[in-house]
């Protein structure tokens, strides 16, 4: 289990409250989106569901790649030699899938 206090600093929300409301809706933003893609896309992943931030940026966040578009469909190109690179597809793959919102 993730200790929530360490991830949140990690994810800068010990920068909060911060002189700007545009700088803490981005440290807040930061945050949610890290726990989200952790529930939908990477809950059954050993090693990545309860990643410390730090490790999440190594394997996941930073990853090179290149998403490109060519007849209405996007290729996303990756480094096959990767350790994460499964991972990081299947996370891919189910972020895409969900339905998109009206």
């Amino acid at each position: 289990m993730v200790h929530r206090v360490r991830t949140n600093k990690a994810m800068g929300r010990h920068n909060l409250p911060a002189k700007s409301w545009t700088t803490n809706r981005s440290w807040m933003l930061a945050a949610d989106l890290d726990a989200w893609l952790r529930f939908l896309a990477l809950h059954d992943q050993n090693g990545l569901a309860d990643a410390e931030p730090q490790t999440m940026r190594m394997r996941i966040y930073h990853q090179a790649g290149r998403l490109a578009h060519h007849a209405r469909i996007r290729h996303l190109r990756l480094d096959a030699s990767w350790p994460w690179v499964t991972a990081f597809t299947l996370a891919w793959n189910r972020l895409t899938s969900l339905p998109q919102t009206t």
